[in-house]
């Protein structure tokens, strides 16, 4: 290595989950320009380094990725378990209805933080309003993301978030224009619901996307009604209709895809679309052939559809992704390793860079984006394990993550978020809700 090197951070005699998902021992991680610069097993000579890290009792793995999650709910936690169906119309839209510039940012500050202090590096916004408040405290945050609009041009909505299929296109347009490229930010276009999208913005947020080289991404077969609603209005199940349309391909998110036939898997499959599950959230509505998916070679990723259902951790939906899983599919077949460890982990950081259509971000390795969190390994949940892999899925939660790092910056140190004010954003939400409940 050339004397004269720089290296932002150095991380010293730790552990790493290397690209192949195995332990590798006493190595050192140097970092430049948002680039890891060396991955060895014995400390670079020659380096001047700005900042140090001591890795022992720390394993570092690739940040995890939030394929679909929603700022504009983080406002909404407790508000809906145990409600009757079709919360989205009963609660969360109606509340994204009253939604303010002051409470996106609250919402987005929470939301960071969140997804700092559990692992989460990277996320995907499935759209709300006025996400510009929300490109601010991300950009502010250091955290890798996608943010988009909410879009809807029919239905029965309250008429501050009524638009019109120009009035919803001028509005991605003006996030995009202002946002995307910026800092770790991406605009992504969106469908919010094929039912409240009609097939003239349907076709028009395809095109925005293609002749603006990103994504656009809609929540599908999440429910009965919605499947339902394209079978009786089309007489083609959602992924046949858009399909009809000419709207699929590589660049398409599908979020949720629960109740998926044969043949829609197979049209994701030839169109190279990419699939979200969101655990929690998805199994009090289905259960998803997700075998089937990545046997076809569909890339599928990890979502929370937080920050309403269960929060903003993925490490929490990974352990309930695996008990479903198993007792669906793995229990009929009598195959307890139907999704294992390593597949699993793979959806949710590795598979997740590319629901943001990021390269050289998924592993740890040389040359790569340097996107990675440590695990504070030396706990008694931990510690004692025959499998540490097997032990990172099954044990590991939000709080065990002691630091993390996205483009080479450090956001979190030893549990201390460094690019936000934690005790500020916690006096607002304190204040926030205290002052609800007086109005109420």
């Amino acid at each position: 290595m050339n004397e004269k090197t720089t290296c932002d951070i150095l991380i010293r005699n730790t552990s790493i989950l290397d690209e192949n998902f195995q332990i590798r021992r006493n190595i050192f991680i140097a970092i430049q320009n948002g680039i890891i610069l060396s991955i060895t097993e014995k400390e670079p000579s020659g380096l001047t380094v700005t900042k140090i890290i001591d890795g022992k009792d720390l394993l570092w793995m690739p940040g995890l990725v939030d394929g679909h999650m929603h700022t504009g709910q983080q406002l909404l936690k407790g508000a809906v378990l145990d409600e009757l169906p079709m919360i989205w119309t009963r609660i969360m839209l109606p509340f994204e209805s009253t939604l303010t510039p002051e409470k996106m940012r609250l919402s987005a500050s929470l939301a960071a933080l969140e997804m700092i202090k559990n692992g989460t590096t990277g996320f995907v916004d499935a759209g709300s309003y006025f996400m510009e408040e929300a490109a601010r405290i991300y950009l502010t945050s250091g955290l890798r993301g996608a943010l988009s609009h909410s879009s809807m041009d029919q239905g029965n909505f309250p008429d501050s978030i009524r638009q019109t299929t120009e009035e919803v296109l001028a509005s991605e347009d003006r996030l995009f224009d202002e946002f995307h490229g910026k800092g770790n930010l991406k605009v992504f276009y969106s469908l919010r619901a094929l039912m409240n999208c009609s097939p003239a913005l349907i076709k028009a947020t395809a095109g925005r996307a293609t002749e603006r080289n990103t994504f656009f991404q809609a929540h599908m077969n999440e429910y009965a009604g919605e499947v339902n609603y394209t079978l009786e209005k089309y007489q083609m199940r959602p992924v046949e209709y858009l399909d009809s349309l000419g709207v699929l391909n590589e660049n398409f998110l599908s979020a949720h895809s629960i109740m998926l036939s044969a043949h829609e898997r197979s049209l994701l499959a030839e169109n190279q679309v990419k699939v979200v599950h969101c655990p929690f959230s998805n199994c009090g509505k289905g259960v998803p052939d997700t075998p089937s998916l990545l046997e076809q070679g569909v890339c599928t990723g990890l979502g929370t559809d937080g920050a309403a259902h269960g929060g903003l951790s993925l490490w929490n939906e990974m352990k309930i992704f695996r008990s479903v899983m198993n007792a669906f599919w793995g229990a009929k077949n009598a195959d307890p390793a139907v999704m294992p460890a390593k597949t699993i982990l793979k959806m949710a950081s590795e598979n997740g860079t590319h629901l943001l259509g990021e390269e050289k971000s998924d592993v740890l390795k040389e040359g790569f984006k340097a996107d990675l969190i440590s695990i504070n390994w030396r706990q008694p949940h931990l510690l004692a394990t025959n499998n540490p892999v097997n032990t990172l899925l099954e044990c590991v939660c939000g709080n065990d993550v002691s630091d993390s790092i996205v483009n080479g910056k450090l956001l979190m140190r030893n549990r201390q978020v460094l690019t936000l004010d934690e005790e500020k954003i916690l006096w607002q939400a304190e204040k926030y809700f205290t002052s609800r409940e007086v109005s109420e």
